[in-house]
């Protein structure tokens, strides 16, 4: 058995293994995480993975998707080549802002403008029909 010497503990050498950046047997690793309360999941037949943010979209396809068990918390680690592009404009607006079948639902059913319906809209927190009823009872 290599090894090494070992400064910051009570003992002079540990064994090379056990060292950070030392070589590990698989077998041995998998044994170590087990005792540690760390499970590793491979996720197959993953087809695309996509990031979404506000303004744009990170797009894997056929990545490699391992999922790990720390503690009770779920980890997912992706592998491959990520593609960035711009969101649509649509899906923006949809988880941004107010949907536009219920301005047009208002618009109909009030005889408002866009803006009023819109208005009304986000202040009852998007429900159509609270926004209805308080376009028709401020007239």
């Amino acid at each position: 058995m290599n090894t090494v010497s070992c400064p910051w503990t009570q003992y002079r050498t540990v064994p090379q293994d056990m060292m950070p950046g030392g070589r590990m047997n698989p077998r041995q690793m998998k044994a170590m995480m087990k005792r540690m309360g760390i499970s590793q999941e491979e996720i197959a037949d993953v087809e695309e993975v996509v990031i979404r943010t506000r303004t744009k979209e990170i797009v894997f396809k056929d990545a490699a998707v391992t999922s790990m068990t720390v503690q009770g918390q779920k980890t997912y680690q992706v592998v491959g080549e990520p593609k960035e592009r711009e969101r649509k404009r649509e899906e923006k607006e949809q988880e941004g802002g107010i949907p536009e079948d219920d301005v047009k639902l208002v618009m109909s059913q009030t005889g408002c403008s866009a803006a009023q319906a819109k208005k009304a809209l986000e202040e009852c927190d998007g429900a159509p029909a609270e926004a209805i009823l308080k376009l028709m009872a401020s007239r």
